[in-house]
């Protein structure tokens, strides 16, 4: 099945690869479960790929309740060329994918999501746009705000100071500042709730006192830098609004306090976590979660050379961003991260590379704690404790 938004295109071949069947699908109720109808009426036992599993294909892969593999992009790309032809069409890419599933049984099966899956997976996505979103408003604020004045633009650190934004919503120029002054400065941030008034302001006016040119097109760049710290203030909200919603639902996943239980694992940690690794069944062992997030290294080998190794390229990036934060977040405070952490940098490995090394050591412990279903402690347990949770072995991971 070839998915997009608006139909799909349906292929079926048989052991052989001989194409039987090809049929352009619109995306609706109707004619989705009409075609499946007329596709199951073929043959008693169909066997289903396909090539998205987000929101396109979402009504197909709920309507039929069969066991659908997803065939990755990556895959279908470097599959395509070895059938003849140049030419790209949704029916040749459907064959493709049909034929490419005929011949490998490795491919991941498709889960129709729960509620909490599906509501998790759209705050996650949500948000990740919205901080998208935020950081462009950043980026294109210091850039008008130089235009102003380089000094108070260097002054503040506007991607979390919050007062800072707020001042930029009245008082943008040097000029405004000092005519402004001290007192009345503090006042006005006073009254829109700004921590530590005072320090504020006068930061802001030690920097407006430094330059008293009028740079070429200052007011039209005043407005626009208002404009931009407004969007970034009410962006804050609706994120602060969101991590709630997140945390919410997190909390009701059966397992959300074993893993919000790890160190530098938070409520939104742990719900990108949930989305990013799915099914904890499909990990035989933690070494199969490391590798699904790309933190073990591939062998690069050929003829007499051995024992290359180089950087995985098919891994899930989300998942690999989870056990990277949530490392660099583990060693703020003394504990056991921070001392293995400090032990790379002492062997030489610079920060990155560090952390790298500490997350994929770190992948042992949740996939342990969610599979005996026990919360981390630093004390290792009991023998009656281990024995009861490995008793409880095969625990899912699924929302």
């Amino acid at each position: 099945m070839d998915a997009s938004k608006a139909h799909h295109w349906w292929v079926a071949v048989d052991d052989t690869g001989t194409n039987h069947w090809s049929r352009k699908v619109r995306n609706g109720e109707a004619v989705v479960l009409a075609g499946l109808s007329e596709l199951l009426a073929l043959t008693s036992g169909v066997r289903w790929a396909v090539d998205l599993t987000g929101t396109a294909p979402a009504l197909l892969l709920a309507a039929h309740g069969q066991q659908v593999v997803y065939v990755p992009g990556r895959t279908v790309n470097r599959m395509s060329g070895a059938y003849r032809g140049e030419a790209r069409t949704d029916a040749r890419d459907a064959y493709v994918f049909a034929d490419t599933a005929r011949l490998r049984r490795d491919f991941a099966p498709v889960e129709v999501p729960t509620n909490l899956a599906a509501d998790l997976v759209l705050l996650t996505t949500h948000r990740s746009d919205l901080i998208a979103d935020r950081v462009r408003l950043l980026n294109r604020l210091h850039d008008v705000f130089t235009g102003i004045s380089p000094a108070l633009e260097a002054t503040f650190g506007y991607a979390d100071h919050k007062g800072a934004l707020i001042l930029l919503t009245g008082y943008q120029t040097p000029a405004a500042l000092r005519r402004c002054g001290q007192a009345r400065l503090t006042r006005w941030l006073a009254a829109r709730s700004v921590r530590h008034p005072e320090t504020v302001a006068a930061t802001a006016l030690t920097a407006a006192h430094a330059q008293h040119i009028q740079l070429p097109g200052q007011d039209t760049a005043a407005d626009i830098t208002a404009d931009l710290a407004s969007q970034v203030l009410a962006l804050d909200e609706r994120l602060k609004q969101l991590n709630g919603q997140i945390s919410e639902s997190f909390h009701t996943h059966p397992q959300a306090a074993v893993i919000e239980s790890m160190p530098g694992v938070g409520p939104i940690l742990g719900a990108e976590f949930l989305v990013a690794a799915g099914d904890l069944a499909a990990y035989p062992d933690a070494g199969h979660l490391a590798a699904a997030a790309g933190l073990v290294p591939a062998a690069k080998d050929s003829g007499r050379r051995t024992g290359n190794l180089h950087r995985p390229k098919r891994y899930s990036r989300r998942l690999r961003r989870v056990f990277y934060l949530s490392a660099q977040t583990s060693i703020i405070r003394d504990g056991p991260n921070r001392t293995d952490y400090l032990k790379k940098r002492a062997e030489g490995h610079k920060h990155i590379p560090a952390i790298i090394a500490l997350a994929r050591r770190r992948v042992d412990v949740p996939w342990a704690l969610l599979r005996d279903n026990c919360l981390f402690t630093l004390a290792p347990p009991t023998a009656p404790a281990a024995a009861a949770g490995h008793r409880s072995r095969g625990s899912s991971l699924t929302p």
